[in-house]
Formats: structure tokens, sequence, C-alpha cells
């Protein structure tokens, strides 16, 4: 008898995750309209990092309109609500990020940028060039199914919707990292976190997922290197910083080439910007380098850190210089972490949602997403969403954070989907 009953429960199950899922279907279908004319709203009128004021209060009279518990001014203008089925169950929190970049459009839409912003003092044109504008539309579409689905579900949904994902204005704070410091996931306590990017590379209709680690840490780093001034004509008399700078950038490369396991261990370390000397016949006295480092597992993170300490110093203290070594510079981000256990045991939604063939193992990436902070305290899983029509080719589709980015309207329904089938499965295998 107990063998049957363990055999029976995943049927039992099956069979309700696909009665649920007809449900979604439906009335994804009918909030579509909606979610499209939401995120051409939001897409017309983008707002930067930390200044998100008319976005947030656009999400949160909807969220409101559906009866939730709505909270504002989260990290700023963050916006959070909650719909409760007033069943024990998990907490399941799911993310969309909302602010735009200092880019300029180049689309041809009819509901195109042409909003302005502040950036570092500067009047720059804003545009959602990362597809901020989709999240925020599918996860107002999924808060629409799951308040209709309220008697399926067992627990609590957190919807969150973070500023500032592509970082703070100089000399502020933001983003899911303050989200997270601010309690967001607290009271009441987030169980599991699910998120979705959409993508301009890859095809709509299809999730792309991968367990571990997914995207990669962030962490910016300065090296200052201190020489003795000289006359370029007489370099002997000089401590030569430019030099020592040279064979810096050259040695730290050998991190990753050298000391790293590549076959296990992707990272990248690169120098962004140098800057030393005002003149072609003077040795100045100082250097300044910035850089970044990408890394996808811990310990590579680990091995950077300590390696990089280890060439900075040596290399200097071997040319009679010195050199300060600033790391992190002035944020971190944390690797984006998908559990494994939670990747897979949600694999299966997602496969029913978009079908195995649509549902792609992909290799990690070393872009980064403050996705990860969330998944610092609680098991979490992000996924990239289809976005690019069928009909243009990969090598045609415009690349993120540019003038031309664009995703098309009819991926966002399966965002929408996904999102709501996680929900209702881990409420399902979780709920009390």
């Amino acid at each position: 008898m107990r063998k049957f009953s363990l055999f029976f429960a995943p049927l039992v199950f099956s069979a309700v995750a696909a009665a649920q899922s007809g449900d979604v279907d439906r009335l994804a279908n009918e909030v579509e309209g909606d979610v499209i004319a939401w995120r051409h709203h939001l897409h017309q009128y983008p707002e930067l990092s930390n200044r998100e004021f008319n976005t947030a209060e656009y999400v949160a009279k909807f969220l409101r309109s559906l009866d939730l518990e709505v909270t504002t001014g989260v990290a700023k203008t963050g916006v959070v609500a909650v719909l409760d089925s007033g069943k024990p169950g998990p907490v399941v929190a799911l993310r969309a990020d909302m602010d735009g970049l200092p880019v300029p459009e180049q689309n041809d839409l009819a509901w195109r940028s042409t909003q302005r912003g502040e950036f570092k003092g500067q009047d720059v044109p804003v545009m959602h060039a990362c597809g901020h504008d989709t999240h925020m539309a599918m996860l107002m579409g999924t808060a629409s199914v799951l308040t209709a689905m309220k008697d399926l579900l067992k627990g609590k949904v957190k919807f969150i919707f973070q500023p500032a994902e592509e970082g703070a204005p100089p000399g502020e704070k933001g983003g899911a990292e303050i989200m997270v410091k601010e309690g967001v996931l607290k009271n009441p306590d987030v169980d599991v976190i699910f998120g979705l990017h959409i993508s301009a590379n890859a095809n709509i209709g299809t999730v792309s997922y991968n367990a571990g680690g997914t995207m990669a840490a962030v962490d910016p780093f300065k090296i200052v290197i201190h020489g003795k001034q000289a006359h370029g004509a007489y370099p002997w008399k000089s401590v030569d910083p430019i030099t020592t700078a040279a064979q810096m950038i050259m040695s730290l490369q050998t991190i990753v080439s050298r000391e790293l396991k590549l076959i296990d261990d992707a990272a990248v370390v690169t120098i962004g910007s140098i800057h030393g000397g005002n003149r072609s016949n003077i040795i100045p006295n100082e250097v300044e380098m910035v850089g970044t480092i990408r890394t996808l597992n811990h310990a590579a993170r680990e091995h950077v850190y300590e390696a990089m300490a280890r060439k900075v110093k040596g290399i200097a203290d071997s040319m009679g210089a010195t050199a300060e070594l600033t790391l992190p510079l002035d944020y971190n981000y944390p690797i984006t972490f998908n559990d494994p256990a939670l990747t897979a045991q949600m694999l299966p939604t997602v496969e029913r949602t978009a079908g195995k063939e649509n549902t792609i193992l992909a290799k990690p990436v070393t872009g980064a997403e403050d996705f990860s902070f969330y998944q610092e305290q609680v098991p979490g899983l992000f996924m990239w969403l289809g976005g690019k029509p069928l009909d243009v080719p990969v090598e045609e589709s415009p690349a993120h954070h540019t003038p031309e980015f664009y995703v098309d309207d009819a991926g966002m329904k399966l965002g929408v989907r996904v999102l709501s089938n996680l929900t209702l499965d881990y409420m399902a295998q979780h709920g009390g």
C-alpha cells in the first residue's frame, strides 16, 4: 500500500498541474492584450535607476486594483505586493526590474522612448534597452493571473518590482542589495524566488536555464601605482609606473590563463581604463587603472582575489614602485547561482509550459544580474526567456544595451505562463 501511495502521488500532482496549466493558459490569453499595452506604456516612458518614480506609481496603482497588499518606497522606488491565499503554504517571490538606461532609442516604433533624464550631471536620453519594460509587464500579468486563481494557491505570493538593477547613480545605493537589507525577503519570509530575463538573441517560445552558476559575480577593482617622476630622456632616474602598469596588465591575464582550471572555472580579468601622465617627455609619478573581474563559482572568485593581491604587490616590489589595490572598488554582485535542487524540481514545470523542445540547457554567461543578492538568502531560479522574432537571424538581432535593442511583444505571454505555473506547482508540492 505504501508503494502504491508513493507511485500514485506524482500521477495525482501531474493531473492537477495539467488542469491548472489549462486555467493559466486561458487567463494568460485573456490578459495578453493588457500585458502588451502595459509594456508599450512602460517602454515609452522609461526612467533611470533610482528615479523610477512614475514607473513605480503606475505599477502600484495596478497592483492595488487587484486588492493586493502594496508597499512602495522600498529601496527608494521599489514596489512590493503580497497576494495571500489565506491557506498555509510557502511564500513564493517573483521579481521584475524597473530601470531604463542612458541610451538613445533608434527604433521606428509608435511607442519608442523620447524621454530624457540626468546621468552623472548630464542630460541624457533614456531607453528600456535591456527589456525591463517586458519584465514589469509580465509580472503584472502574472499578478493578474494568480489573483484570479487565488482559490488554488497555498501560501503567499510576493511580487517584487525592483529599482536600479543596472546600478545606482554614483554616490547612491540601490537595487536588490538594498531591497534585501530593507527586508524585502521578510514579513512574510520568502521560501523561494523566481525570475526571468528577456533575451533579444533567443527565439520567442524558448526558455533557457542552467543549474549552479549561471551569471557571473562582478568585482570592480582599482590599482594605483606610485613611482618616481623623471624626464622622459632619463628613464634611469625614474621609478616608471607606466612600465610597471604594462607588466602588471600582462601578468594579471595569467591568473585566468595559467592559474585557473579553465575547463571548470571560466573567469575574466579585464582592465577597462588606464590613466597616467600628461606629456610625451615626462615619466609620471602615478598611474591609475580600473577594471572588472567576472567569476562563476566561489572557489575561482576567492582565487582571483588572492592572485590579484599577490601579483600587484610582487610586480610593484620588483620595479621599486608601490601599489594600492582596492577590491572590490565601489560595488560588487555575487554569482547568480541557480539552486541545483530547485532547478531540478521545477524543470518539469518549465518543460510542460514551454515544451521540452523549447526548454534549453544553456551555458553560463559572464554578464551579471543583481538577482544574485536574493539567491544568497533563499533558493532561487533565474532563466532566460526568448524575445527574438523567429524570422530574424541571430546575427542580425540587436544586442542588449544598444540603441537598436528590440524584443517582440509575442514573447511575453510565455513569461506570464512560466511564472504562474512555477508558483502554482511549487505551492502544490510544498503547501500545507
